[in-house]
């Protein structure tokens, strides 16, 4: 007899997650000693580099219990950092139950806790693992006490293990086979399928990720997409091996993937029904709230003649990634590109980096900002994200930025330094929660803007690497905003402009221009960076000229001979400033974007 289980490992960024799903793959013997690698689920090349997950994964695992039944466990591998919450709930949704991973040696913390929110927002069994129990700092009575007080779990139904040695990994099978309700679902009904992920195959064009909840599902079926109502034929169904693995059919309750020659990337989206065309189900499934982007860059290619590779990039990028916006924009710097929203610092770092390697594409970054809100004189109210489009100061009656609700988890002696980087970053309506001996919670209100550049790199350093940080956001509230230009040799660069607030304007333009200087080569004519307030200039540098000694063959003599040799330099100096035009490298571009601490 063959059952099913679907479930995913959730858990904090670094608790083991892929790790575990090593070791299940080796377990089930789906790979051998030969194929296997570590991080088998993580197939880019800058997961496996930054040794983080960032895509989903699914795998059907084939498992025999020890009540000698066999059982497909399909289960989907997600990423535990807080930019891509958003793949995690995608997964969930296809699930009955989840692993909660927590390290032995770190406990719980804020990625954890929002994590199982997001597992009860779906009503799933939830089996608390605690990993790591190799480590010699591991504490798994204290974890166990936090597993109580802080997730409001049994934590006698834990199971200890260590991924890495692969001790009580069977426990975890079964406990899977035995704690997790097979899935609901009747073969007979009319097809409903949940598109979950999506990816773009070169050959077979795009294969869209599904989880079957009623019907069947085979090739040579049509089927139609309810989002925006195309009819497929379907090619090719089957499950996840390590390879796609085809087979005749995927029913009720299957996870697997399908291929229907579709060629378009945006014919998918993630969250669509699936139904059979001749015979539709009533409504669609719930498909998943739309991934709200919170930090906007614009990127432009170095060479403007790559500006259509770079659209059809982006394009087929956008298929792997749902929660990527794009739109077309244009800087008078930097010509054609596309202003891009994102759910986080480390999400723009990731789509960056896979462009260039992916795709084979070079790209510059805009500075990244928030969405604010304008309300002007006339009572229109406008969002804004590009600083392009800031509206004319005398038109405005009021701006506001977004809020967000920071909670932080950490040792209880970093409690006043992280208190210290909170309230400098304009933090306001701290809360401080003891959830156990020792640690520390701390909730506070900050404005998004403050927090997107480099907040979480400082909380880790701060606490050694102990911080952890999870945010939503709240609301809109009035700040003093300013638009904040930055002019090279008087022509102001749009590229590098930033909508910042009043305090921090002087702070941030001062940083600007040091880091201009020290990228923008040499000239045969003074240079002027400038940070400008409207009409305002708040901060300066100046890169100085080559000179040429025109008075090296004038031996003694009268002063006067070279005062007019000088004034001769001087003449032409300022002739060649006048004529004379500053390229600023990309290098630059990219040192004013780094953090301070950089």
């Amino acid at each position: 007899m063959v059952s099913i289980r679907n479930f995913s490992i959730i858990a904090h960024i670094d608790h083991g997650k892929s790790t575990l799903a090593d070791r299940m793959i080796q377990l089930t013997g789906l790979a051998d000693d030969r194929t296997f690698r570590d991080q088998i689920l993580d197939s880019m090349d800058i997961e496996r580099e930054r040794g983080i997950t960032i895509k989903s994964q699914a795998i059907t695992l084939p498992y025999r219990s020890k009540d000698g039944n066999i059982y497909y466990l399909n289960l989907i591998d997600t990423p535990g950092h807080v930019d891509f919450s958003y793949e995690v709930s995608r997964a969930l949704a296809s699930c009955e139950g989840v692993l909660l991973l927590v390290d032995a040696a770190q406990g719980v913390q804020a990625q954890t806790v929002a994590n199982l929110y997001l597992a009860m927002e779906h009503d799933l069994e939830v089996i608390p693992v605690i990993n790591k129990i190799d480590l010699p700092a591991a504490d798994v009575e204290g974890v166990m006490e936090q597993i109580e007080t802080e997730l409001g779990l049994d934590p006698f139904t834990s199971i200890l293990c260590s991924a890495k040695e692969g001790t009580g990994v069977e426990d975890i099978m079964e406990a899977i086979v035995r704690r997790i309700p097979p899935p609901k679902g009747d073969a007979g009904k009319p097809l409903s399928a949940l598109i979950f992920d999506a990816q773009y195959d070169a050959f077979r064009g795009t294969v869209a990720h599904c989880r079957i909840f009623d019907g069947t599902i085979k090739p040579g079926q049509t089927v139609r997409f309810m989002h925006n109502n195309t009819i497929y034929r379907i090619e090719e169904v089957g499950r996840f091996s390590l390879v796609r693995e085809k087979k005749d059919k995927l029913e009720a309750g299957d996870v697997g993937y399908l291929l229907a020659g579709i060629k378009n990337v945006s014919d998918v989206s993630v969250g669509d029904t699936i139904t059979d065309n001749d015979r539709p189900c009533d409504k669609p499934l719930p498909g998943f709230k739309e991934a709200k982007p919170v930090v906007f860059a614009s990127i432009y290619p170095i060479a403007s003649d790559d500006y259509e590779e770079l659209a059809v990039a982006l394009e087929k990028y956008k298929l792997n990634d749902a929660s990527f916006t794009y739109q077309k924009d244009s800087s008078v710097a930097l010509g054609q590109g596309f202003r891009c929203g994102f759910l986080g610092l480390l999400h723009l770092d990731i789509v960056q980096e896979r462009l260039e390697r992916e795709y084979d594409l070079s790209i510059i970054l805009s500075v990244p900002s928030v969405r604010y809100r304008f309300t002007l004189k006339s009572g229109e109210t406008i969002y804004i994200e590009n600083p392009a489009h800031y509206p004319d100061p005398v038109n405005i009656a009021k701006c506001e930025e977004p809020h967000i609700r920071a909670t932080m988890m950490f040792p209880e002696r970093y409690l006043g330094a992280v208190m210290k980087l909170c309230i400098a970053r304009r933090g306001e309506n701290s809360r401080i929660n003891y959830p156990s001996p020792g640690r520390a919670e701390l909730q506070f209100e900050l404005p998004l803007s403050s927090v997107i550049y480099d907040f979480y790199d400082n909380l880790k350093s701060l606490t050694q690497g102990y911080g952890s940080f999870d945010y939503d956001i709240i609301d809109y509230r009035e700040s003093d905003l300013v638009l904040l230009d930055i002019l090279v040799n008087g022509e102001k660069v749009d590229a590098l402009s930033q909508i910042v607030h009043r305090k921090q304007a002087r702070e941030r333009a001062l940083i600007a221009c040091e880091r201009l200087k020290e990228e923008i080569p040499r000239q045969m004519f003074k240079i002027a960076i400038q940070g400008a307030v409207g009409g305002e200039i708040i901060a300066r540098s100046t890169i100085s000229p080559f000179r040429k000694d025109v008075t090296a063959k004038c031996y003694g003599g009268d002063i006067t001979r070279k005062r007019k040799l000088l004034e001769k330099q001087k003449k032409g100096k300022k002739r060649m400033k006048m004529v004379g035009s500053v390229s600023i490298p990309q290098s630059a571009f990219v040192a004013v974007l780094k953090s301070d601490q950089d």
